[in-house]
């Protein structure tokens, strides 16, 4: 997860702070100077760190904080409303025009962004919000692009225009525009090419496609891996093309962060989505808020709440409940909360999510791996055996772990530890009456 390193060192500088009973002003321009450090290190732009280590020195050394019974924790809430401020303050959506009227996006950014499959990201996020979008494919230089563009928008169950490789892209745009009207979609959105560097031609084939037709946003796709590379490339398409906002790709992934602390600063332009994985359903909306808690070790509750409801079956989880208050609960409905959780990302994603438990886990290998060797075993099963574990006698066990690739102990342990779950399942649903968690048993 992005920030991860920067989270480790603020905790540490936080953790010392709240150890004492008062703050002088030393103490709070000594931590200071270590987050500075430590925002450098996680290459947000000097700029940026300068102004936001000021902004936080003159509210922490005023009466309010020195004199207050928890001067620690108050400084830290300082920051966290400092952090948020700098990415923007609030989470900021696209602007989209009626829907009895046809939206046209342009997708911009450097080869290698990722902004292909961002695009195709961005258009099943507007399909599942009511939208009927249609991806046209303008990136006629990268030979892979357009096939590319066509089979995500197959998988989200949304259009793709293509002209194939041989007409301009000023050309495409306009058809993609005249096929959306005829076809009723109500969001064209423009997947153009990109460059290894940012070049004349690149810019001035955007230039010719915004004169060409009437783009309503265009937003910029980044990778966060890149650093202040990203920061430096936002400032240039702003400036020779203009662009309404911004989306971060590979948040997930081993990066620093920096570039999202930096670029709302540096570009005055919003931070519309994060991509957060490879699936193309892994794409958030960016909340200021949100991020602050995460880079401070504090969860993020919110949004892991969300994607619970928006990935759980609520039927579903009501015959889950049925069933454990009956003690019915076998190893089908078990494998359908293993992979429940799954959407969720894994138990890795999740433990990040949820307050205290991120950090008291931190250091500590969390991974599916238990996860997947579980999965392994339960397939192995017949649907007869997975109704009624008590069908698994010795032999059984001996072909369900050749089947999983494992030991006969493993599926013992399996089946063991079952049992026990479906016995603390049946004394909670008898004093609770409900299911706890999102629906999943562990």
């Amino acid at each position: 997860m992005a920030f991860e390193s920067l989270s480790d060192k603020l905790q540490n500088i936080f953790k010392n702070l709240r150890g004492k009973g008062r703050l002088s002003e030393a103490d709070v321009k000594a931590a200071l100077k270590e987050v500075r450090m430590a925002l450098l290190e996680a290459d947000v732009n000097f700029k940026v760190v300068k102004q936001f280590v000021k902004a936080v020195e003159e509210r922490a050394v005023g009466q309010e904080v020195m004199n207050s019974l928890t001067p620690g924790q108050m400084v830290i809430k300082i920051v966290n409303e400092e952090l948020v401020r700098l990415m923007g303050g609030q989470a900021v959506e696209l602007s989209l025009r009626p829907a009895s009227e046809i939206t046209v996006i342009m997708m911009v950014g450097l080869q290698g962004a990722g902004k292909t499959t961002t695009t195709a990201k961005l258009a099943g996020k507007l399909k599942s919000a009511g939208r009927r979008p249609l991806l046209a494919a303008c990136d006629v230089y990268r030979p892979a692009a357009i096939d590319q563009l066509k089979k995500n928008g197959e998988k989200q169950g949304v259009p793709v225009f293509s002209m194939g490789a041989k007409h301009s892209p000023v050309n495409i745009a306009k058809a993609a525009l005249e096929h959306a009207a005829a076809n009723h979609n109500n969001v064209v959105i423009l997947d153009t090419a990109g460059r290894l560097h940012i070049d004349e031609d690149m810019m001035a084939e955007l230039k010719a496609i915004k004169e060409a037709v009437t783009v309503h946003q265009t937003i910029l796709v980044v990778d966060a891996m890149t650093g202040q590379d990203a920061v430096n490339a936002a400032s240039a398409f702003d400036e020779k093309v203009g662009i309404d906002g911004v989306i971060l790709t590979k948040l997930d992934g081993d990066t620093r962060g920096g570039v999202a602390l930096s670029i709302r600063y540096v570009t005055g332009k919003p931070i519309f989505y994060a991509g957060m994985g490879e699936k193309l359903s892994d794409l958030e909306l960016f909340y200021p808020d949100r991020m602050a808690s995460r880079i401070l070790g504090m969860g993020d509750i919110l949004t892991l709440i969300e994607k619970a409801e928006a990935e759980f079956d609520e039927e579903k989880g009501a015959e889950l409940t049925r069933k454990m208050k009956k003690n019915e609960f076998d190893f089908n409905d078990f494998l359908d909360s293993m992979q429940q959780m799954k959407k969720l990302g894994g138990i890795g994603d999740v433990i990040n999510m949820i307050p205290g438990l991120n950090r008291k886990m931190k250091g500590q290998e969390v991974d599916d791996k238990p996860l997947k060797k579980t999965e392994a075993i339960i397939l192995s099963m017949t649907p007869g055996e997975r109704r009624n574990p008590k069908l698994i006698n010795p032999s059984r066990k001996i072909r369900i772990a050749k089947g999983a690739g494992v030991q006969v102990q493993d599926v013992n342990r399996l089946l063991k530890q079952f049992d026990q779950m479906k016995q603390m399942m049946k004394q909670m649903t008898g004093k609770r009456g409900k299911r706890g968690g999102f629906g999943f048993p562990f």
